[in-house]
């Protein structure tokens, strides 16, 4: 099904981007669910994947900050969560994503694949160019205010 934009669509706005993203999240939680997973379990378990080096606990909780802008101890909980399920694993000073960790992101990833493609499928590559420039600006913006405000 295929859907267009009318004209009585709205300019974006933070209420248009709040919507759209916990559609989007909507979505990912009902897959994460069905897998025992939360929300904030996948951001802090992808982050422990894509980190460039391993991680101390401390140095994951700032990667996970960055995305949740969660507290400190409500992210230590969760990966307190993601060690107990051995989805990450303490390996000295640092922690590590597991073989289990991997493949619970790579199923869900392979089960939400064809529900984004559908998703984001038939969009004109210009509009989501400037899309993504438009969101770049307005998280770095957003980001500046919250750090002025927790400063």
């Amino acid at each position: 099904m295929t859907t267009t934009a009318s004209a009585s669509v709205p300019a974006a706005d933070a209420r248009v981007l709040g919507l759209a993203h916990y559609a989007a999240r909507g979505v990912l939680e009902h897959v994460l669910a069905q897998h025992g997973a939360t929300f904030p379990q996948q951001i802090a378990l992808r982050a422990a994947v894509t980190a460039e080096a391993p991680q101390t606990p401390d140095g994951l909780v700032v990667l996970v900050r960055a995305s949740l802008k969660a507290a400190p101890a409500d992210i230590r909980t969760t990966l307190d969560e993601l060690l107990a399920r051995g989805l990450l694993v303490m390996n000295g000073e640092h922690i590590l994503p597991t073989d289990a960790g991997r493949s619970l992101l790579a199923a869900v990833g392979a089960q939400t694949a064809p529900i984004s493609a559908r998703i984001w499928g038939g969009l004109p590559t210009e509009d989501l160019a400037a899309a993504g420039r438009v969101l770049a600006l307005v998280t770095e913006r957003a980001n500046a205010e919250l750090a002025a405000l927790t400063a």
